[in-house]
């Protein structure tokens, strides 16, 4: 699952920003706007938040020690527990009337209680008109709590070395801090699919182990000639089982996955690679750039080459 994962996570040009380490002090709140195309995440190192995501009825109690990641940047107010939702004020207040400049730690909040709170706050970016449906259906929120063996030690030990290092003093510790907190992301996805089994959002098929080992094969050679025969003798199945198996699991058919990634490789191809319309037809398994192109357009909404052009 994760070689998967991280197939996925490289070719949608994913990448991790700390935007800041905390120490808020009762009573304070903080709302935090919407973004496109990117996952926002939340550690509690110290101390707990109240976390309202847009859209949820009931606020997340983030404990100390918890992880929460909001994969599709919806707005959210973090919060102490005596901070209503309308008490709040907007990111960019706090961040003006703190004197933040930046870096370091963003020190905020009232004079009631002599312990903080240490969130490391930061988002995971995507390139524009990346998409994969493994992000699509991913719920609101995903909160990840109570580590100890259930979770993985792995996953603990990251998240407080994160807490160290992030917007310390010590030399690389900011890198540190970030380049591991793009891996507990992976982490975060591998452990909500693997715990909730969650057939509703159509990712169930990410942790079945037979459409596991037919989509693994397609994202090691995703230009060879494949079919829903050849997908289904990878996956160990017969071809009806296989693909009624896809479809109830993931919600679409193995071809029409198969076409949508080699778009996203063609998008990558042309936006980040530069390379020509038929380059990049060849690179995502088509020998023919107008069969290619015509097939793009459908996915993307837009011809190849414009697509260059514009790098939309």
């Amino acid at each position: 699952m994760l070689d998967l994962l991280s197939d996925i996570l490289t070719r949608l040009s994913f990448q991790g920003t700390l935007y800041f380490r905390t120490s808020f002090t009762e009573p304070w709140g903080v709302r935090v706007p919407s973004f496109l195309n990117v996952a926002r995440f939340h550690f509690a190192h110290r101390g707990e938040a109240l976390v309202r995501v847009a859209g949820v009825a009931e606020p997340v109690v983030l404990g100390q020690g918890d992880l929460i990641v909001i994969p599709h940047g919806s707005a959210h107010v973090l919060s102490c527990r005596h901070t209503g939702f309308d008490e709040a004020l907007p990111l960019d207040d706090v961040l003006s009337q703190s004197g933040f400049p930046g870096h370091g730690t963003l020190v905020w909040g009232g004079a009631e209680s002599p312990r903080d709170t240490q969130l490391i706050c930061g988002h995971f970016a995507f390139a524009e008109g990346a998409r994969h449906l493994l992000f699509d259906r991913l719920p609101p929120y995903i909160h990840l709590r109570g580590y100890g063996e259930e979770a993985g030690t792995w996953l603990d030990a990251t998240l407080k070395v994160i807490g160290a290092e992030a917007g310390g003093t010590r030399l690389g510790g900011d890198l540190i801090a970030l380049k591991m907190s793009e891996a507990i992301f992976a982490q975060a996805i591998r452990a909500y699919i693997e715990q909730t089994g969650d057939v509703s959002h159509g990712l169930s098929g990410f942790a079945d182990p037979y459409l596991a080992r037919a989509l693994a094969a397609f994202h090691r050679a995703p230009t060879q000639d494949w079919s829903v025969a050849r997908m289904a003798r990878e996956a160990g199945l017969s071809r009806t089982s296989f693909a009624e198996r896809f479809v109830d699991r993931l919600e679409v058919t193995p071809m029409a996955y198969v076409k949508s990634w080699r778009m996203q490789i063609a998008r990558e191809a042309l936006s980040s690679r530069g390379l020509s319309v038929a380059e990049a037809a060849e690179v995502s398994g088509y020998a023919s750039e107008s069969a290619f192109s015509r097939v793009f357009k459908k996915e993307m909404g837009v011809s190849p080459a414009a697509f260059r052009q514009g790098g939309v």
